[in-house]
């Protein structure tokens, strides 16, 4: 069954879109730029990182040897998570400015579809967010508790 009902696009929103695709396309291309950075970053970190000592001089306790294997992962893991609402957003951007240059419904559709995914993704990162934030404040006041009672 197909869908009867056309949408045409009036003078005002063709222009929007045009406008929100050329600023989308930067915004992407600036977020693929700072993930390539973070990549970098990451791997950097990992390399030097590995070269410091487990224990500090005179055998004294290295607070950083904890911590030192984590910082390069962490980089890497939040380009990848920054890597898809770029993509989103690039994907989105391209899939209008092409849409609109050629008159094709489908692929400003796709664009569209593209840019729903990166709303959705960046609300389900907000959830999970606000989420670990009330779990920190939880976990912060059961062990302010348990240290004022002395457990």
């Amino acid at each position: 069954m197909e869908n009867q009902n056309n949408l045409t696009l009036n003078d005002l929103a063709i222009d929007s879109l045009r406008e929100s695709a050329k600023w989308t396309m930067f915004l992407s291309i600036v977020g693929f730029i700072f993930i390539g950075l973070m990549l970098l970053g990451g791997i950097f970190m990992t390399i030097t990182f590995a070269a410091i000592p487990d224990e500090a001089a005179f055998g004294a306790y290295n607070p950083l040897a904890a911590i030192k294997n984590y910082i390069g992962i962490m980089y890497l893991v939040m380009a990848a998570i920054y890597f898809f609402p770029i993509l989103y957003l690039y994907k989105y951007s391209k899939g209008i400015k092409e849409g609109l240059s050629f008159n094709n419904d489908e692929m400003i559709a796709e664009g569209l579809v593209n840019l729903k995914s990166h709303h959705k993704f960046l609300g389900i990162m907000t959830i999970v967010v606000l989420s670990l934030y009330v779990l920190a404040i939880i976990v912060g006041f059961i062990f302010a508790a348990s240290m004022a009672s002395g457990l």
